[in-house]
């Protein structure tokens, strides 16, 4: 295996390092415009580059660290997108506290009193036994969007499909498709020869898609990169039966035949759970990043033949089931209409720098479309992809895709020649592009039967559920409210506090200093997630519940 090669990022002088102070130093390389940040002590000297580990903002001076105004040396940064906060003398973030470590580079001093900026890179995992890209056929090589997140890809003799959701809700009952699926999709992807499945969110592992498929291929092979949070947890639960699923390692290439095969990479933000794929047919690489934040840690292939990632947003409670506090209605329209502006630059940003010859936004295609829900369809606006291409275009030469469902992309035909009019096929005049009938009662009953299950009849299961969880010593106090689908209590629904310091169940908070988190959660959404051992990210993702937080921090454990 190639062994790790070191890069140098910046080259100081001897005079450069006598001018560096103690504490925090924002330093740019002139040459390429990049930056990175040094911190000095007395004992300790530390360097990383100038990016937020979340979504690459840049760091400035903290002004709430009062260190420095009081003599001592300042010790964190604060971002300039979401406000992340790290203290650069560890290299940890304590905004969100008990989170993550920024990567850090290599200083290596040099013989006349200079400093090197070293970055150690292992060699690009796709690099292993390059292939020379072969000219390709007319639909030799045909992409067709089906819904959201869901491509399918005819590869030569095979067909390989991504991530179907293509019936029912996700996140319990809070999302539902905007775009109708081509009727015939059942029999599309049962004829396919694999399935990727990206992670765990349900919008993206669909068990009503995967049950009516198990019907008819149970056998069928799907794909899931070896997290550590397994895509597939929930199966023996689902009463899916799926009998064909394989975990493969991350960042080796998985041969489907002599000219076919695809590699699994792992987000930077959450390797846990989120993946990316790059899958090649002769030479020619597609790209999905899915919905990674920060995919293979910002490292990825550049000039691809496509590139398709997310590019909506809304994809969070955040803020809009927050209350108390700052959270006005203003506050939430201002932070939304910033935070997607600044999704969409972030996007923008990193097509520019991988300069595929053809871009896809998708992958952000639900719409909250229960009545219920009007409060978070109405406030929780989302990205345009129309304004992403545009974005793209409008700097780059990239050539852009807004797909519809059953639209296909010929990539002989568009490497070409991107002007050709055969080049993407649109579905035919009249075909339904939009859903207008989600059966919610199917789905929404099915969920509230979990309402009357007997368990209720006792509260010794809050004591049971809490324990099976196993999650505390946190000095975090929650309290749990059930409501109606209005988040009005209920008046026979349970009410409790939660103490994960010593995982007690106390009748009032207690007197010590605590976070503290008020969760109204509807009581179907709330009890299904009990009796299955779900994630809560049904609740929260799915705009299932309220929340009020003292202090107003984010617990990322």
């Amino acid at each position: 295996m190639a062994s790790q090669q070191p890069q140098t990022l910046l080259t100081l002088n001897s005079s450069a390092v006598s001018d560096l102070k103690e504490g925090i130093n924002f330093l740019r390389n002139k040459e390429d415009g990049k930056k990175y940040i040094i911190y000095k002590s007395m004992d300790v000297m530390r360097a990383c580059k100038n990016q937020c580990k979340h979504q690459g903002g840049l760091f400035v001076k903290d002004i709430e660290d009062l260190d420095e105004r009081q003599g001592h040396i300042a010790h964190t940064v604060r971002c300039t997108k979401h406000n992340w906060k790290l203290n650069v003398s560890t290299m940890k973030y304590v905004n969100p506290p008990d989170s993550f470590q920024q990567d850090e580079l290599v200083l290596e001093p040099d013989e006349n009193g200079g400093l090197q900026l070293l970055e150690l890179n292992p060699p690009d995992p796709w690099q292993v036994d390059p292939r020379t890209p072969e000219e390709l056929e007319p639909g030799e090589v045909l992409i067709t969007y089906m819904a959201h997140a869901c491509m399918k890809l005819d590869l030569g003799s095979k067909t390989m499909v991504f991530d179907p959701w293509l019936t029912g809700p996700a996140f319990a009952r809070g999302w539902w498709l905007l775009h109708e699926p081509p009727s015939d999709w059942l029999e599309t992807i049962c004829s396919a020869d694999l399935i990727y499945i990206s992670h765990m969110h349900s919008d993206h592992l669909s068990y009503p898609t995967l049950k009516k498929i198990a019907e008819k291929q149970p056998n069928k092979p799907i794909y899931v990169g070896d997290t550590s949070r397994p895509v597939f947890w929930y199966l023996d639960r689902s009463g899916v039966k799926l009998t064909n699923i394989n975990v493969v390692p991350f960042e080796i290439w998985q041969e489907v035949d002599a000219n076919l095969r695809f590699m699994i990479l792992m987000d930077g933000i959450h390797p846990e759970m989120d993946t990316c794929i790059i899958v090649e047919y002769k030479g020619h690489k597609i790209l999905n990043t899915v919905d990674c934040t920060r995919p293979n840690g910002g490292k990825l292939p550049k000039n691809v033949d496509v590139m398709m990632s997310d590019f909506a947003g809304g994809a969070s409670g955040f803020p809009m089931t927050f209350s108390g506090g700052k959270y006005t209605e203003e506050w939430k329209a201002d932070f939304i209409k910033t935070e997607r502006k600044k999704l969409l630059n972030y996007k923008a940003q990193l097509v520019k720098d991988l300069q595929p010859k053809v871009y896809c936004p998708f992958a952000g295609y639900f719409v909250e479309a229960h009545p219920s829900d009007s409060y978070i369809k109405e406030t929780n606006l989302k990205n345009n992809p129309e304004e992403l291409n545009k974005l793209i275009t409008k700097t780059s030469f990239v050539r852009t895709w807004t797909a519809k469902p059953g639209a296909i992309l010929d990539l002989a035909r568009i490497l070409k020649d991107p002007s050709d009019s055969e080049a993407i096929i649109d579905p035919p005049a009249g075909t339904k592009l939009y859903k207008d009938n989600w059966e919610f009662d199917v789905y929404v009953n099915e969920i509230n039967k979990a309402i009357s299950n007997e368990i209720f009849q006792h509260k010794d299961w809050i004591h049971f559920y809490y324990n099976w969880a196993g999650f505390q010593d946190y000095n975090l106090v929650i309290r749990m409210i059930e409501t109606d689908d209005d988040f009005s209590p209920l008046h026979s629904g349970f009410d409790y506090l939660v103490d994960f310091l010593d995982l007690s169940f106390p009748n009032e908070r207690p007197a010590r200093d605590h976070s503290y988190l008020e969760i109204k959660n509807r009581v179907g959404v709330m009890r299904q997630t009990v009796i299955n051992g779900l994630l809560w990210d049904d609740l929260y993702i799915g705009f299932q519940n309220r929340l009020f937080r003292d202090p107003d921090i984010y617990h990322h454990q």
